[in-house]
């Protein structure tokens, strides 16, 4: 990604670009169009608007206008040409949305009314705005939980065809005063599957995989995090992680993995000496898959809170066009994080080559 690259094995999270440095070093043809269903929100205002003046992106604000319109005006910023305002109940989309929605959903009960009403809730509108191809992802979760932004995009967009699950990850940026051995991380799942099988794990490890490429620009190292490094425990927690890394072995002999590994034996050189002398990954991993979201989401908020790291996410993965969720205790700048971590999905799934490309 830059002329000073070094090795995956020598890389730091200072060698590796966040979001917006990496979309910000493409000179796009077009900027990709991203929808927000909390338009109204003073964070996603602020973010979507920073996002923008730095020609990272075209923005959509979904949500009532006077309340947009109010929330634009409270913090003295300018609707620019790039910015639009749609509220769900008076826009001429509407109508259009809700016989696809309907026809989508009907298999459920959905019928006509019940679709138009859907419709007009902005999650539901902003997802169908990314379907209909208005849009080119979509983002929320600064109001809603992660529950109603994961439904929404399910029921609209839908799964990738080449994903067997949905998941999520977070991106884990270390502090500039951080230790020698700190490097940018996938952590995954640390948002979403809360007890995932043998067989879940591996796909998430895949998912995982392919977004460090995309979005970190590294070489993936996969560690298969467990209490247990090589056996040292027997449990059936153990087995389960185990059970996926051969599997994961099996399925992509192209990647570099490694399990189940302790953390420390995964992230630190001199430990991993010790616990897994012939490992090509422990010690250097920079994908961490967690054997369930009890020890992913609290890794994630450990790391951030008290290691210092800058956590992105949570990032969806698996969806058949992007569409993610944000904390609800999110700030401006994370909105304009995410913003470019979807613009950046829009650009892989347009372009499979992208990641080539961006290297």
């Amino acid at each position: 990604i830059c002329a000073h690259r070094k090795a995956p094995d020598q890389m730091t999270g200072r060698d590796v670009m966040t979001p917006v440095e990496l979309l910000r070093s493409h000179k796009l043809a077009t900027r990709p169009v991203i929808s927000l269903s909390e338009g109204s929100d003073p964070r996603i205002i602020a973010g979507a608007l920073a996002a923008h003046k730095l020609g990272l992106v075209n923005v959509i604000l979904v949500g009532d206008e006077a309340e947009i319109h109010a929330g634009l005006a409270a913090q003295d910023l300018p609707l620019a040409e790039g910015i639009e305002i749609h509220a769900p109940k008076t826009s001429p989309l509407t109508e259009a949305f809700a016989a696809q929605f309907h026809e989508m959903r009907k298999h459920k009960g959905v019928d006509a009314d019940k679709a138009r009403v859907a419709v007009q809730t902005p999650l539901v509108y902003a997802a169908m705005l990314v379907r209909e191809g208005h849009a080119d992802g979509t983002l929320g979760g600064a109001v809603h939980t992660t529950s109603d932004v994961v439904r929404a995009a399910i029921q609209v967009i839908g799964v990738a065809p080449d994903a067997a699950m949905i998941s999520s990850f977070f991106l884990m940026f270390p502090p500039e005063q951080a230790m020698p051995d700190a490097r940018a991380m996938v952590y995954s799942d640390g948002g979403l599957v809360i007890d995932p099988s043998a067989d879940d794990l591996v796909s998430i490890a895949q998912q995982s995989a392919t977004s460090a490429q995309a979005l970190l620009q590294v070489d993936p190292k996969i560690a298969m995090l467990s209490f247990s490094t090589r056996g040292s425990a027997k449990h059936p927690m153990v087995t389960k992680v185990s059970t996926a890394t051969q599997a994961l072995r099996k399925a992509r002999p192209d990647l570099q993995v490694d399990g189940e590994l302790q953390f420390d034996a995964a992230f630190t050189p001199e430990i991993a000496t010790r616990k897994a002398p012939d490992s090509d990954v422990a010690g250097l991993a920079n994908v961490m898959i967690f054997p369930n979201l009890d020890a992913g989401n609290i890794a994630y908020k450990i790391t951030q809170r008290l290691g210092g790291y800058a956590a992105i996410g949570p990032i969806l993965q698996g969806v058949a066009k992007p569409a993610n969720d944000l904390s609800r205790g999110c700030s401006a700048q994370d909105v304009t994080e995410m913003i470019a971590v979807t613009a950046l999905q829009a650009m892989q799934k347009s372009n499979p080559a992208t990641k080539t490309a961006l290297e």
